[in-house]
């Protein structure tokens, strides 16, 4: 039941200014500080404030615009319902703006707006409230009350003072314009809450708007709580990104994950890999959906699903089966070398026979500089396989090669599974270079995960420690590299076809140089278009006097130098055509380095020539030897390792039974001390090859009797004389060509290793086999008459078995 407050009396139309607000609705009875700055609206407040109503208040109407952002409102710009209110305080600021206190009384209709330029003055009449009391009012005055209280504990903005002074309202009108103003309600829901007269109407609408507001509050409430949950105290990001977290999940917003997912499920789709892989992404896929997407635990699932899904599991290149393309691919890039291209194309052959074969696992051996690694490179262009490279000196990490677990943090698969990703291909050429220099510590040993890896009947399922999945390497050619073999373990040797690559001879590096390196270094050092010739002559004494290698690198490195001198000249001189010749070459590159030619410069006593194999190739080895007055010692020096030492001393008993046939005194040995040096006592030395030089530097120190300079030798002994075989023969041959020797001494059991060795070097050394130490003595000492030395008249046909052995009808006599 509805009764007016004073039914007879009209409602006051007045005439007051008006204030346009922004972003803000003020009620009756509400307090607020405003912050004036417009002109028009500063002119209002002064305005007001001049003339003041009869109960000497300044009387001002405050109206929100509709727009906030309009500077100049019209006045269809402005709701047309507002509240009266009275100016408490005017404060003039120094920027010109005007701050001012308000307290609005009662609700008021703007009737027209009154022509006036300086500011806003508007007709208003007083909206007048009906008297409203009822069981109803009363039940909904109590049921915002509660509701009130229940917001002002959700929400810690509102002081609970507040909630006192709320309690003690009775009034409907009252309480609905107190509490709306506590409320973060839009403008235009709170200008709905002003323009309704009723009390009741009012009160019901607040009522609605306040049981959102809680459950929004309540929503927040519950993302808090579960976000605290969940970080930790001190990392303010982690909160922020939990948070959104939450809040996304509250709002349904995964739509970027799901995507990701999608898009897992669609390369699962289209990628072919085999059954376990499959099985293993799905199981792993559905334990990713039910994660959350910011978890640690998501990020490392969904690295391994990234990592199974771009594996090359059945992705392959086509093998070029043309043998005869191939083999002059092979030509191309490298000279000699024959044996390896040879297994190269018996691959191919077979291959283009059989249709199905696994890939070869080869290993080639030799020193530096000789090809071994871009020969690989070169055997992966030939057959048309992608081609990827994998260091192994100095890993000494068994996971590098197998990987580590998931359990670990930061786990990735082995070298192996990332060259294949790489690639591309799951039958590229594998490279495992310096498979000699891997080591072992603490953490395994890289070289038992290898046995897997480089066995035939093992590496079809190859299993990483990270995939936990069976891979197929059966496919990949693997090509490994090494100076030498004895660091690598059997069992790892057993798995591979090791394939030698001695170093080559000055006819073989003239070629290299002549039709690969020369035209290289041109290039590099910008004289391609310049006819710069280098003349044989000159890279003959650069390969003799600057170089003494096995292989071709630091003959790179001269004649890179040369071509650097070559452009310099041809910046200052303005030359177009350079010819270098043998001693242009030595003004380029400066004093010599090796004296070419035979090592000693005539017969010398106690002073042998010996043949060692070294990792860098063959070398000279220069054995001395010398008597003096002592007590019987042997002392030995030169850095000489056990098995030397030990040769050493079976040379030594060797002679002393033999001393009445060398006509030596019996007590010689007890009153003399015996002395056998190696010079580059720096560099270690080990192994038995070097019995019979120390034995014949022995004999010649003892009987005085000069070693011929231009026989070189090599062999172990026995007790009884016999020398017996030894290995690296072609290196040690090679390095005597090198070195200008004439005569070669090697075990007859060798005889069937001079095949290997060219026939250009055979033709141009005396290559004589032995099978006695009494043999070798007849041809490296000076001897006028060696029957009555003790030592056996040469057989006439001796001096050309290794010759005839190797071939070749003859050699050229010392």
């Amino acid at each position: 039941m509805f009764f007016g407050r004073d039914e007879k009396k009209e409602k006051r139309a007045q005439t007051v200014p008006l204030l346009p607000l922004r972003d803000i609705i003020v009620f009756p009875h509400m307090v607020v500080p405003l912050f004036v700055g417009r002109e028009k609206s500063i002119a209002a407040l002064k305005d007001a404030v001049a003339h003041k109503g009869p109960d000497d208040k300044a009387i001002i109407l405050l109206a929100a615009q509709k727009k906030a952002k309009t500077n100049d409102p019209t006045p269809d710009d402005i709701f047309h319902f507002g509240t009266i209110g009275h100016v408490i305080q005017l404060l003039p600021l120094p920027d010109g703006t005007v701050k001012v206190l308000v307290e609005g009384v009662r609700r008021a209709k703007i009737k027209k707006f009154q022509p006036n330029d300086a500011f806003f003055l508007v007709e208003v009449e007083d909206v007048e409230e009906p008297l409203e009391k009822s069981v109803e009012i009363e039940a909904l005055v109590r049921s915002v009350h509660s509701v009130f209280e229940a917001f002002v504990k959700l929400n810690k903005r509102i002081p609970p003072e507040m909630l006192m002074q709320v309690s003690s309202i009775d009034d409907p009108a009252r309480l609905s314009d107190t509490i709306v103003a506590h409320l973060s309600l839009k403008l235009n829901d709170k200008q709905a809450l002003l323009e309704t007269e009723s009390p009741a109407k009012r009160l019901e609408k607040l009522y609605e708007l306040m049981q959102g507001e809680i459950e929004i509050l309540q929503v927040e409430k519950k993302i808090r709580t579960r976000v605290k949950k969940q970080m930790e105290k001190t990392q303010k990001e982690y909160y922020l990104n939990e948070q959104m977290q939450a809040i996304q999940k509250e709002l349904g917003e995964r739509d970027e994950f799901k995507n990701e997912i999608q898009e897992i499920e669609e390369k699962l789709k289209n990628k072919r890999m085999s059954k376990e892989a499959t099985l293993k992404v799905k199981k792993e896929l559905k334990k990713l959906r039910m994660m959350s997407p910011m978890s640690a635990e998501a990020t490392v699932v969904r690295n391994y699903i990234d990592w199974i899904l771009s594996l090359p599991w059945y992705e392959e290149t086509k093998d070029r089966l043309d043998v005869m393309e191939a083999e002059k691919v092979l030509n191309e890039d490298h000279y000699g070398l024959k044996r390896a291209k040879e297994r190269i194309l018996e691959y191919l052959a077979v291959q283009q026979l059989v249709q199905k074969l696994r890939g070869p696992i080869l290993c080639f051996v030799g020193p530096p500089g000789v090809g071994k690694t871009s020969l690989a490179r070169s055997i992966a262009r030939a057959t048309g396989r992608k081609f990827v490279r994998l260091s192994l000196g100095g890993v000494r990490d068994e996971a590098e090669i197998r990987g580590h677990r998931r359990t670990y943090i930061g786990a990735m698969p082995g070298k192996i599974i990332q060259s294949l990703k790489k690639a591309g291909s799951n039958n590229p050429v594998f490279l495992l270079d310096e498979i000699d220099k891997m080591s072992t510590d603490f953490r395994g040993d890289p070289s038992a995960a290898l046995l897997e890896v480089l066995d035939p009947e093992q590496n079809a399922t190859f299993n990483d420690h990270y995939l936990d999945l069976d891979y197929d390497l059966s496919k990949i050619m693997f090509i490994c590299t090494a100076n030498t073999m004895h660091s690598i373990p059997g069992p790892l040797q057993d798995r591979m076809e090791v394939i030698r690559i001695a170093g080559y001879t000055e006819a073989e590096k003239m070629s290299i140089a002549r039709r690969y390196l020369i035209p290289k270094q041109k290039e590099a050092n910008g004289l391609g278009d310049l006819n710069v010739t280098v003349t044989p002559k000159a890279i003959r004494t650069v390969i003799n006097r600057y170089t003494r290698e096995s292989g071709v690198r630091s003959l790179e490195r001269e004649i890179s130098a040369i071509f650097r001198k070559v452009a310099r000249d041809v910046l200052r001189n303005g030359k177009r055509e350079i010819r270098v010749d043998s001693r242009q070459a030595m003004k380029y590159l400066g004093v010599p380095r090796y004296r070419f030619g035979v090592a000693e410069s005539e017969d010398q006593v106690g002073i042998v020539m010996g043949l060692a194999w070294t990792e860098m190739g063959g070398e000279l080895l220069t054995t001395e030897a010398t008597v003096m007055p002592g007590k019987g010692k042997l002392i030995l020096t030169g850095q000489l390792g056990e098995v030397m030492q030990e040769s050493a001393q079976a040379a030594v008993s060797w002679v002393r039974a033999r001393a009445d046939k060398f006509r030596l005194a019996r007590k010689l040995a007890e009153t003399n001390d015996l002395h056998i040096h190696l010079p580059e006592g720096a560099i270690p030395k080990d192994g038995p090859s070097a019995g019979v030089t120390m034995c014949t530097a022995l004999v010649s120190a003892l009987t005085r009797i000069p070693v011929r300079k231009d026989v070189a030798m090599t062999g172990e002994i026995s007790l009884r004389g016999r020398v017996l075989p030894i290995g690296g023969l072609k290196e040690k041959v090679l390095a005597a060509h090198r070195a200008g020797i004439k005569t070669v001494l090697i075990p007859k059991a060798n005889k069937k290793d001079l095949r290997d060795i060219p026939k250009k070097v055979r033709r141009a050394l005396r290559i004589v086999p032995v099978e006695y130490v009494d043999e070798v003595l007849r041809e490296a000492l000076v001897l006028e008459k060696p029957e009555e030395f003790g030592v056996p008249k040469p057989a006439p046909v001796a001096a050309t078995v290794g010759a005839a052995a190797a071939g070749e009808t003859g050699g050229a006599s010392a």
